[in-house]
């Protein structure tokens, strides 16, 4: 194994056994209510999406193979984490904000909904006290028979303290320089915080394919053993599905002809390679017969089909690996990747990539490496049915590139993004997939220095991103957001972003954001101390008024501030405004505070926009919070239709029209009820 770098720890058994006494109160942070002594029996089958009913999110969002229970709502003898969207917290991070803790011992049971041979656990167990993670066992039973064991890992979780993160718990502020919620102020040297100092990123998954298939209505135990390592073992959800045979593929270069071991053993990327150039030559495919395949590296591919027999039986996975010297790109590690070309040497073209799980092995941001499962520039490309753990960034993809497709893929538990398309990406598709447990924006469009242009999001779920938001868009031109679920951003972030930020270049042409359904989005921005909308308008570099931005046919279900936030930063806010925002037939159920909070100058439309279960004034108008006699310096334009609101009467009043200065900076929240049916 590698060495890692210094600031990962390793563990040791004498590290593991203090657990409780170290993190017992960090795992208890949020309420909790005790389940009963003795369970009921196995309840119906209780099937959600994003921890929602299926029929509110119908038609958004990845058709999936697998079918979600959430822990809360299972048969139980552990206890039920009280809901919470407090950060740092466990309860905040799980899917649909609760989860089932496992003292050992006890156990939560699920009734399988349709056959199935495999399933996916996303848990958390507790980090050893001076990181580094430890190794907890849970038991796997269905129908008190065919026991198997998976062995929880906190390896690959447990961040702490301030951007970009570290895995010490005992250290201090990495930047005592920054201004920082705790105290109200720039803390400065010496300043020392409570420790561990912001805990974060708890949860991990594993995924089990068992040796046979089950019916519906057969049940599912996870139990944490007499003898488990974790005090507590925290269980969130289980995703189950049946998984097809392995696919064949007879005529294509398999690797193992190469010499790949599919044992793991040892090094597999001479051979991919080798079975690589073959392909090329020969005009024929790739196959990544099932096993497992170490690589250590990029694997750089141009005009190629890499094919595996399924992502849950073909695995490429490799450890992060420390370079003698920095990389040109400022890398100080490499890993495993599939990497296009740069597109400074061209970029790679027609490469398609499917049916395998490409796993990291990394535990720490280090933002100048290039640690991702997929890079580079990919031209005319496909990347489709792969599953991405453990890496830094799923994909990231760094243009100019055009008509890449990114389709059905799987990728969780990341340290920073999901998916970034990144300068100069044009004319692409990302469509139908799944993304869960990201350390930093899902997906990104960003525009740093060309812009991204004529790109789609669409029909994509994303859950839990612990840092920023579920879906943004920064800067560029004709882009298309429309179709997605993004459910539970946990904190300085919302579940869909358009910022003039990060250098991006200005936003131009349009940009079109329709049919989405967010919910229990709208989070605590951490810097500025205040909620968030669960769609979030940021005008930073510059102003937001050059591309006609149109909103249609949205869902905000239970955003746990604002529904709609457009601001402008206080440095800038009389130079930038944020204009040209259509918002129409859109409906807003469950606010914690208000359906539109305007902190900019500029002006937006709005048509048939709907709200119920509103928490405080409809519309927080403090414009560019200079409080002119003539209103606010933000209009709301009412073009009829606008109906509904809450306990403070209707959410667009007339009074309210056009600029009625209605600032109240931090409004109290209050929790709305579950979404349902409109």
């Amino acid at each position: 194994m590698p060495l890692r770098s210094p600031t990962r720890f390793t563990r040791s058994a004498a590290a593991s056994a203090l657990v409780l006494a170290v993190f017992a109160s960090v795992l208890l942070a949020a309420p909790a209510t005790a389940a009963a002594a003795k369970p009921a029996p196995p309840a119906t089958p209780h099937v959600t999406r994003a921890a929602l009913e299926p029929v509110l999110v119908a038609g958004r969002g990845a058709d999936v193979a697998f079918l979600e229970q959430e822990a809360e709502h299972a048969t139980t003898t552990g206890t039920v984490l009280a809901p919470s969207r407090d950060a740092y917290t466990l309860a905040a991070e799980a899917s649909g904000r609760s989860a089932v803790q496992l003292a050992p011992g006890q156990y939560v049971e699920f009734t399988l909904p349709a056959r199935a041979n495999a399933l996916t656990v996303r848990y958390s167990v507790p980090d050893a006290p001076g990181g580094g993670g430890i190794e907890s066992p849970l038991e796997v039973t269905v129908n008190g028979r065919q026991s198997h064991t998976m062995m929880l890992t906190s390896e690959y979780s447990w961040l702490y303290n301030q951007y970009p993160f570290t895995n010490d718990p005992e250290a201090g502020l990495l930047h005592p320089d920054w201004w920082i919620t705790e105290c109200g102020c720039v803390p400065g040297e010496g300043y020392e915080v409570q420790k561990p100092f912001r805990p974060m990123h708890f949860y991990d998954e594993q995924r089990l394919l068992l040796p046979k298939t089950y019916r519906a209505g057969d049940v599912l135990r996870l139990t944490a053993p007499a003898g488990a390592t974790a005090a507590l073992t925290t269980i969130d959800l289980v995703d189950t599905e049946y998984v097809e045979p392995p696919v064949r593929r007879p005529r294509a270069a398999n690797v193992l002809a190469f010499g790949a071991d599919p044992t793991g053993r040892r090094d597999a990327a001479g051979a991919i390679e080798r079975a690589i150039e073959f392909a090329k030559r020969t005009g024929t495919s790739v196959y990544l017969p099932p096993g497992t395949f170490r690589v250590d590296r990029h694997i750089v591919v141009d005009d190629v089909t890499v094919e595996g027999a399924g992502n849950w039986y073909t695995i490429v996975a490799g450890s992060e690996i420390a370079l003698d010297e920095p990389a040109a790109d400022g890398s100080v590690h490499t890993g495993v990747g599939f990497y296009g070309r740069d597109a400074a040497d061209g970029g790679s073209s027609n490469v398609h990539l499917s049916g395998f799980t490409i796993r990291g092995d990394v535990a720490e941001r280090i933002d100048t490496d290039q640690v991702n499962g997929v890079g580079g520039a990919m031209n005319d490309s496909t990347i489709e049915g792969l599953y991405i753990e453990h890496t830094k960034v799923g994909m990231w993809f760094d243009g100019p590139m055009d008509g890449l497709v990114v389709r059905d893929n799987v990728i969780v538990d990341q340290i920073a993004d999901g998916l970034n398309l990144h300068r100069g990406v044009t004319n692409s598709v990302v469509e139908g997939n799944f993304i869960r447990n990201t350390g930093d924006d899902a997906l990104a469009m960003w525009s740093e220095g060309i812009a991204n242009a004529g790109n789609t999001f669409t029909r994509n779920t994303v859950q839990t991103p612990t840092l920023a938001n579920g879906i943004a868009v920064y800067g560029g031109a004709d882009n298309t957001i429309t179709g997605n679920l993004v459910a539970d951003p946990i904190r300085e972030g919302s579940g869909i972003h358009v910022g003039a930020r990060f250098g991006a270049e200005p936003f131009t042409g349009s940009l079109e954001i329709g049919d989405n359904t967010t919910v229990r989005a709208g989070t605590y921005e951490l810097n500025w101390n205040i909620g968030l909308g669960a769609i979030w308008f940021f005008a930073l570099d510059r102003s937001i008024d050059g591309a006609e931005i149109t909103v249609t046919g949205d869902h905000y279900l239970d955003s746990t501030y604002n529904a709609i936030m457009l601001v402008t930063d206080w440095p800038v806010k009389d130079r930038h405004g944020i204009e040209r925002v259509a918002f129409s037939d859109v409906r807003i159920d469950g606010t914690g505070t208000s359906v539109l909070s305007a902190r900019t100058a500029g002006e937006a439309s709005f048509a048939n926009v709907d709200a119920r279960n509103v928490g405080a004034v409809g519309i927080n108008n403090c414009g560019a919070f200079n409080f002119p006699p003539t209103g606010s310096e933000f209009s709301v334009i009412d073009l009829g239709g606008n109906d509904g609101g809450g306990t403070t009467g209707p959410w667009l009043a007339p009074w309210e029209l056009p600029n009625t200065i209605t600032c109240d900076d931090r409004p109290p929240r209050v929790a709305p009820p579950a979404p349902s049916a409109w």
